[in-house]
Formats: C-alpha cells, sequence, structure tokens
C-alpha cells in the first residue's frame, strides 16, 4: 500500500531519502528517531539503512543526501501546512493533527538547513 502523497513516482532516491530522513529529523518529531539509543533499540543506523539500500540496488552510495533531505523535510511542512488548514477550516480527517500549525515552520526551517548544507 503507498501513501500517494508520500510517494513517487520518479526519482526513486526520493523515497529512500523520505525513509532516511527520520534518522536526520530529532526525536521531537514524531516518528523521528535523531538523538535516540538507535542501538539500545534495536534499530540500525541510517548508515546501515542506506548500505542495504546501495548493495540491494548495486550502487555504490548516494550522492547530494542533503538535497534530497531538503526536498522531502519541505514537501513534509508543505503537508502539514495542508493539514493546518483543514484543522482551521473545520474539515481535518484526524483530530490528532492540531499541532499540524506549530510542526510547519519547525519543519520548514530543518528543510532550510538542509539546502544550506547541501549548498544553497
Amino acid at each position: 500500500m503507498l501513501d500517494w502523497e508520500l510517494s513517487t513516482l520518479g526519482d526513486p532516491l526520493a523515497d529512500l531519502s523520505y525513509l532516511l530522513m527520520h534518522w536526520e529529523l530529532p526525536a521531537s518529531e514524531r516518528g523521528a528517531l535523531g538523538g535516540l539509543d538507535l542501538k539500545a533499540l534495536g534499530i540500525p543506523t541510517r548508515d546501515d539503512a542506506l548500505l542495504l539500500y546501495c548493495t540491494s540496488t548495486g550502487r555504490s552510495g548516494v550522492p547530494n543526501l542533503d538535497w534530497y533531505f531538503a526536498y522531502n523535510v519541505f514537501r513534509l511542512a508543505c503537508i502539514f501546512q495542508g493539514i493546518a488548514g483543514r484543522v482551521r477550516d473545520g474539515t481535518a480527517a484526524n483530530a490528532n493533527t492540531a499541532d499540524a500549525e506549530s510542526r510547519t515552520p519547525r519543519l520548514a526551517k530543518i528543510a532550510w538547513d538542509f539546502a544550506l548544507r547541501a549548498g544553497a
């Protein structure tokens, strides 16, 4: 099953980096792993996950991950902005989305930080 908002039909590295960005985002962001004791939790590192992908696909590596992270985190910020609008309008499907408005600027800043690391 695919979520149409969070998967692509283009560059497979966009989807890979969406997965990998969860290791990069601070654990204060829902579902993120940044700063957690991954070994204690039995979770592989981001580099382990990337190596598994590269081994499976025959790639020697993935260049420009920061650019992909900027793209995906900005896309996520845009999604949360849309959710915030639905919360404002009273049409949100999920009551757990009330924090969408506060997440949007945080995610936009994180995306910009990745863009700067990528050379923007």
